[in-house]
């Protein structure tokens, strides 16, 4: 083995440790413990901010700028998924309802 074999297997080992002690950790507690109030509240947005976080760039950015133009079929999309969000609060139709404006424009439109 060479130099760099030997340093991939300590890393994938380290890796290995930490995961287990920090997935482990909430399993060792003889007692059951509650997360702080701050900390629940604060759990309730975690998912919006993320889905925002991965999103909102895939959205309004192309090869790492910013569109420069209105006609790209994203912004479309983006636009009916939210007025569809709006209208019936239902995700799986936002879903549908943006991938039925994306597709049509981009593949047969060319936008």
């Amino acid at each position: 083995m060479n130099g760099t074999d030997v340093w991939t297997l300590c890393v994938i080992a380290g890796l290995a440790v930490v995961t287990v002690i920090t997935r482990g950790f909430f399993l060792m507690s003889n007692q059951a413990w509650q997360l702080p109030r701050w900390a629940q509240r604060g759990l309730q947005y975690a998912p919006i901010a993320a889905l925002s976080a991965v999103v909102i760039p895939e959205v309004v950015m192309s090869h790492g700028e910013l569109i420069a133009t209105w006609q790209d079929a994203r912004l479309f999309a983006a636009l009916a998924g939210v007025l569809a969000y709006r209208l019936k609060r239902n995700v799986l139709l936002t879903i549908v309802v943006g991938m039925g404006v994306y597709l049509p424009l981009h593949l047969i439109v060319g936008i």
